[in-house]
């Protein structure tokens, strides 16, 4: 047997902002269930999406970044990564951007790692993360001016087999930084075979669903 997540067309049949936000909203969504035809309704966050990036350098260690969220009050370590949220761009070219802007540095060669929802009962938020190789800095008069909290990140080139047992022992929490990791130690168990192409499509991201402009009705 083939598991394989899969996409539905449900009946929405109304939808409403509860709450307009800075960079995402809370929707309200009423549906029908097409196991019982009950009308449900559920509250969630209608989010662009995001990608990250593990990257890879010859020395065998991997870019991290100390970064504090609020949400859970901690300095956590992270991979770069960034929103969806710039219209007709493309995961890829979000990924280099987000890696030249948080780490000032460009790779030349790019994978895709893994795929995943990071809270899909209660967020949209669809990730996708990057494996990139050939890594080279930019200079430092081309580098991205860094403002918020990300202006006292911190940076880190820390050797692939320490990043994973910081995983494994429950020191790094961040979801890119952990599924990354874990997705480049399966990966590099089967030989990078796994690797996908970078451009490779993402239909499991609702935004680039086939059936994206019908997923509900006024």
């Amino acid at each position: 047997m083939t598991i394989q997540d899969r996409a539905v067309t449900l009946d929405v049949t109304s939808r409403s902002v509860v709450y307009e936000g800075r960079v995402w909203d809370i929707v309200h969504d009423s549906f029908v269930f097409p196991e019982t035809g009950e009308v449900l309704g559920r509250d969630y966050i209608d989010h662009p999406g995001a990608v990250a990036v593990v990257a890879l350098d010859d020395d065998d260690r991997i870019l991290m970044i100390e970064q504090y969220r609020h949400p859970v009050s901690m300095y956590l370590w992270e991979v770069p990564a960034g929103l969806l949220d710039i219209d007709g761009e493309d995961p890829v070219t979000a990924a280099e951007r987000e890696l030249f802007e948080e780490a000032d540095v460009r790779a030349d060669t790019w994978h895709v790692l893994v795929d995943q929802f990071n809270s899909p009962g209660a967020s949209a938020e669809a990730l996708r993360i990057f494996l990139a190789q050939g890594i080279h800095e930019i200079p430092e008069d081309k580098r991205h001016v860094r403002d918020g909290e990300e202006a006292s990140m911190k940076i880190e080139w820390v050797p692939f087999d320490e990043a994973l047992t910081a995983v494994i022992e429950g020191r790094i929490h961040n979801p890119s930084a952990v599924s990354g990791i874990m997705a480049l130690a399966v990966a590099r168990q089967r030989g990078m075979e796994t690797l996908r192409d970078a451009h490779v499509e993402w239909n499991a991201h609702p935004k680039f669903r086939a059936e994206a402009t019908n997923l509900y009705r006024d």
